[in-house]
């Protein structure tokens, strides 16, 4: 009989943790997630504010918010983990946490930011230059993956002015694939 593993750690970890942030806000009428898992301009003297700069990627408005952002994160993220190593995917989350956060506050400060996408996005891009061996070339799926990915970003933000953060996931995503370029194991 087959075992069960814990394969990924970091990968798991953070699908849990979010889990936990998401079960935290139900059992607190949003308030956890507002408080902890959300950010959003506030004091520089309040230490939350740097926390939430970190902890805002484990927060999620919904059940199917989490689950849109799980799926690609459970089905990239441990290949890559793999690739990688878990402390350069946890080196990932954090810069594109700390990053997509400050360049939030900076651009919409009214507004409040939460959510794996950013992540995701980076773990996207990032896979699709985890096959390149030459470091004198650009993978073309990395460049077929990130024009379909800002065309998609763009229309969504112009056309669907939807409540979604664009410019996170752009982010997220030029951090994977430079990360990616620069520190890909099978690289030369």
């Amino acid at each position: 009989m087959k075992k069960i593993t814990w394969n990924s750690p970091v990968v798991l970890s953070f699908a849990l943790l979010s889990a936990a942030s998401l079960a935290a806000g139900w059992l607190t009428g949003g308030r956890s997630t507002a408080y902890l898992f959300t950010v959003y301009r506030g004091s520089l003297a309040d230490p939350l504010f740097y926390l939430r700069l970190l902890t805002h990627v484990l927060g999620h408005a919904s059940l199917e918010h989490y689950a849109n952002n799980m799926l690609l994160f459970l089905l990239v993220g441990p290949l890559l983990e793999e690739k990688y190593g878990s402390r350069n995917l946890l080196e990932i989350i954090v810069i594109v946490a700390v990053i997509t956060g400050l360049v939030h506050i900076l651009i919409s400060p009214a507004t409040g930011l939460l959510g794996a996408s950013g992540v995701v996005f980076a773990f996207i891009l990032l896979a699709s230059v985890t096959g390149t061996k030459n470091s004198n070339s650009i993978p073309l799926t990395l460049l077929i993956a990130a024009l379909i990915y800002i065309t998609q970003q763009i229309f969504h933000g112009v056309v669907l002015r939807d409540n979604v953060s664009q410019l996170t996931h752009i982010i997220g995503g030029a951090i994977g694939a430079v990360y990616g370029m620069a520190v890909n194991p099978h690289r030369k």
